[in-house]
């Protein structure tokens, strides 16, 4: 059996990854649209990429309105600053949300009409040339062929695909997430423990994904406590938490954040994000938050099809031994993931504040929407619309 793999066409990562990729940026283009939130301006992370274009003689202009998951109406009020200010290319400062607005915008730059006039179909040609610079560890959007994207009128978060929706220059560098606080922090890891775990036990996966699924999962297991944990105490970058270097943590975390992100590229995600999209969609739920909500509910629902897989995993960090069945392994790593979204404080839809009426009203909206996304689908366990329904109903105490 052959496999195809892909990833972008360059990736910078480690401490001074901006400066090492400043060049390569530089020759993108003559002016970039910088695509971010005011909290990135705010932090001085935007100031940075700025300060590098500068003393490569290169234009620039800001877009800071990504002020929340990304919307068709964030894109076009990016698309109008981009036109207003002759942009020919692109570079996006932030979590998934910026990252994935201006994958977007790159899009309409070229199409024309609107984001949503791409939903359900395959997004090819040619794109403006986008670099990512991702502040956080989990979304993995630097390194995939996706964004996500909210219709506002029709109320579905947009699953959009194409290979040239990957950005052609990834800066993973580790000091864009010194700052991140406990709650995005814990988010975003949990999302890239998602993102890595089910492109494991995907039925698309293959050998170069299962290395770096496995590999992402062990050092979020490993590192993702200790940042957790420093982000809550306020600890400074130098400081150790259980003997480790929250320096090297965060670094560690970006890295496993790109791997798990290069890995559901290839192999794609599975139930969990198939029923994400529609609870971040109807009540306004952070992705990661809705992902690790969903998170042991869905895998204790379907480990059985891919017991195998799923013990590999509680054996790869140290929940199980070699002494356990696989089912005993496998049910032991679901454990090891409740536990830690617990650790990570994560909240039920209720803590969160969603009417629990209001949750079971939408049901069967957000089943159909989470069908129709294809990610359940991949799963190996065969999933319809009543095994999706029994999981959202779990989730309600």
């Amino acid at each position: 059996m052959s496999y195809q793999f892909i990833m972008p066409k360059q990736i910078f990562y480690g401490e001074g990854a901006l400066e090492q990729a400043a060049s390569v940026i530089a020759g993108c283009g003559s002016k970039a649209l910088i695509v971010t939130d005011p909290v990135m301006v705010k932090l001085g992370n935007v100031e940075a990429v700025q300060e590098m274009l500068a003393k490569a003689g290169v234009a620039y202009a800001v877009f800071e309105g990504v002020t929340g998951e990304p919307t068709d109406k964030m894109v076009e009020a990016g698309m109008a600053v981009w036109e207003q200010e002759k942009c020919d290319f692109l570079i996006a400062v932030g979590g998934g949300s910026p990252i994935d607005t201006m994958k977007a915008i790159g899009v309409v730059a070229v199409k024309g009409g609107s984001i949503n006039d791409w939903y359900g179909k395959e997004i090819t040609g040619a794109l403006p040339p986008m670099t990512a610079v991702p502040t956080t560890s989990g979304t993995g959007s630097e390194a995939t062929q996706f964004t996500i994207i909210t219709n506002t009128e029709a109320d579905i978060k947009m699953l959009l695909k194409g290979r040239n929706l990957m950005p052609d220059i990834a800066v993973v560098d580790p000091r864009f997430t010194m700052t991140a606080p406990a709650a995005i922090t814990a988010a975003t890891g949990l999302d890239a423990l998602c993102h890595a775990a089910e492109s494991y036990t995907s039925r698309k996966a293959q050998p170069m994904t299962d290395t770096l699924a496995v590999s992402a999962v062990k050092r979020i297991f490993k590192y993702l406590p200790v940042c957790y944990t420093a982000a809550a105490q306020g600890k400074e970058p130098d400081s150790r938490e259980d003997g480790i270097s929250v320096a090297e943590a965060r670094m560690q975390m970006s890295l496993a954040a790109l791997e798990a992100g290069i890995a559901f590229n290839n192999a794609s995600v599975t139930v969990i994000h198939g029923m994400s999209r529609p609870i971040g969609a109807l009540f306004h739920v952070p992705h990661g938050v809705s992902n690790a909500m969903l998170l042991p509910a869905c895998f204790e629902y379907v480990y059985r099809e891919a017991a195998e897989r799923f013990a590999h995993l509680g054996r790869a960090v140290g929940a199980a031994g070699a002494e356990d069945t696989d089912l005993e392994a496998a049910e032991k790593f679901i454990r090891a993931c409740r536990e830690l979204c617990s650790f990570c404080h994560i909240p039920t839809p209720e803590e969160y504040g969603i009417d629990r009426e209001e949750f079971l009203e939408k049901i069967p909206k957000m089943t159909q929407d989470a069908l129709a996304s294809g990610s359940p689908a991949n799963t190996r366990k065969e999933l319809n619309a009543e095994d999706i329904t029994v999981m959202y109903k779990s989730l309600l105490s």
